[in-house]
């Protein structure tokens, strides 16, 4: 790396660093350390939220996705305006009324401590998963660009954002992410620029974009095919054993609803708002950020193609081919075609990306694991202090399985990671957005019900993972799409649920404020 690229990441992860010892000393209680008192304005608030959900997954697997296949993948993101819609109206006032820190209360007023127990379980795995994908992806562009081995790069990436997140607790976190927000939106504008730039100039070349883009059919609705390396147009109706639009959108309505109902990371940033209008607020900026910003990022990908049809090079043409990791074709470019300076400016940019997710995950599994499991379960009764403590602890905890999984990762062979993501995502959702569904729509079903629900999901999910890793005879195989697992899981664990509620475990407890049609309507603030 040249000196000034060096410089700027210096000054960058100075600056993330030097959040945390900034605000250490104001997280004496669990309400500072994990919802800054409730104190937050919903702006800040929203671009937190919009920087947590522009990962390094969206930042080098967005642009390898659009490189390599379309923008197919682009599809569920749409769907996010209608699921916060939704979510801002029947969801919000749930996690607004009463001072609640963890998502998984709500669980425990309506179908009791075992539920609850199983969602934090469930979300905390669902994290660990998550968060080592971001640090492995990010780790590619160190490794890339410093020449650092993968483990040392994947170290880097962790241990500052475990360090500033573990010891500034959530207002880190917020000021932190917004930062980075900024910072990773200037470092993909740049980027298409540049290649703009190196087409004939910053409008010619956007028009060579569109226009390779067009010819190649790279802005379709279109599934790459292994076997011929070509795009094969996907329908626009139902069917649950291949990717459709339609499918695809309401694969992403219930990604977007299950994010915005039953994710910590996001209701956490609900209750530390400072009220119910401002954490609308931040809902709608996260949306109206959020969905320009990924189409910025699969134009991005649509982009290098351009460049690379161009100019091809023995390496892009093994990455477009599925020779080697698409994912690689974004640090490639800084490699070779970004000027001193600029180079650094976008690798701190991924690094934004990624240490945003990180932190947000990191204080939302402490979190949880402090208040549904360790509170709640183990230790009771414990002054604030002694609390705190154990929340650092469970982070310092988390980022050690955290690196340890994107070491994992980095043997990983196979389809792009966005793609590997999605399935994941899938599998460990364990039906969660059918357990609030349940909740807040209906009056019906108690713990049994829902146990019942839980364990038809888990056996199902069971049965998609070892489809997908090839562990079961070819005659047993399921025949579902495995991206739509996760919209069958919750549909399957609000049915069994809800069936079993009307005729066997009927619900009796008191529901008032528990669900849409038992609300008093009294002021949330």
């Amino acid at each position: 790396m040249r000196i000034l690229d060096i410089i700027v990441l210096v000054v960058y992860f100075g600056a993330m660093a030097s959040m945390g010892p900034l605000f250490a000393r104001r997280n004496r209680t669990t309400e500072g350390y994990f919802l800054g008192n409730r104190s937050f304005p919903g702006w800040l608030v929203g671009f937190s939220m919009f920087a947590t959900s522009i990962s390094s997954i969206t930042f080098m697997a967005y642009p390898a996705d659009a490189f390599k296949t379309s923008w197919l993948r682009m599809v569920p993101n749409f769907a996010l305006p209608i699921g916060v819609l939704i979510a801002s109206r029947f969801f919000l006032p749930f996690f607004r009324r009463g001072k609640i820190t963890s998502a998984y209360e709500y669980l425990e007023d309506r179908f009791g401590p075992n539920v609850r127990l199983y969602a934090a379980s469930a979300f905390i795995v669902a994290q660990i998963i998550r968060i080592s994908m971001v640090l492995f992806l990010v780790s590619q562009l160190v490794e890339e660009l410093t020449g650092l081995s993968a483990f040392y790069s994947v170290l880097l990436g962790g241990i500052v954002t475990s360090f500033y997140t573990i010891t500034g607790g959530i207002r880190a976190v917020l000021w932190t992410d917004f930062i980075q927000a900024i910072v990773l939106w200037v470092g993909g504008v740049v980027c298409v620029l540049v290649i703009a730039i190196q087409l004939g100039g910053p409008f010619e070349g956007l028009a060579e974009i569109v226009r390779v883009g067009m010819e190649h059919s790279k802005f379709a609705f279109a599934e790459y095919m292994a076997d011929t390396g070509e795009l094969r147009p996907v329908g626009w109706g139902i069917s649950l054993t291949e990717k459709t639009v339609l499918l695809m959108f309401l694969l992403g309505l219930g990604d977007w609803l299950a994010e915005y109902s039953s994710n910590q990371n996001v209701v956490q940033r609900y209750c530390a708002c400072k009220s119910t209008k401002d954490a609308r607020i931040a809902m709608w900026i996260c949306c109206w950020f959020s969905v320009p910003t990924w189409a910025l990022f699969m134009f991005l990908g649509t982009a290098l193609f351009a460049f690379y049809q161009a100019a091809p090079t023995v390496a892009s043409d093994a990455m477009l081919s599925g020779a080697e990791k698409a994912e690689g074709i974004l640090p490639y470019f800084v490699l070779n075609n970004l000027p001193v300076g600029v180079a650094g400016l976008v690798i701190a940019a991924v690094l934004s990306a990624a240490m945003s997710s990180i932190s947000s995950s990191i204080n939302g599994v402490s979190a949880v694991g402090v208040v549904d499991i360790y509170r709640r379960r183990i230790v009771k009764g414990r002054d604030d202090r002694h609390y705190v403590k154990v929340a650092k602890l469970i982070g310092v905890a988390e980022a050690v399985l955290m690196i340890v999984g994107a070491i994992i990762l980095v043997k990983v062979e196979g389809k792009t990671l966005q793609d590997t993501a999605r399935v994941l995502t899938a599998l460990t959702a364990g039906g969660l957005l059918g357990l609030y569904l349940l909740g807040f729509m209906t009056c019906t079903a108690n713990g049994k019900a829902v146990g019942v629900g839980i364990v038809c999901t888990l056996l199902f999910t069971a049965w998609v993972a070892l489809t997908s890793m090839k562990w079961l005879p070819e005659g047993l195989w399921c025949p579902l799409e495995s991206y739509y697992a996760g919209m069958v899981g919750h549909a399957i664990c609000f049915g069994v649920g809800f069936v079993l509620g009307k005729i066997v475990f009927r619900n009796d407890r008191d529901l008032k404020n528990l669900s849409v049609w038992t609300q008093d309507g009294l002021p949330l603030d």
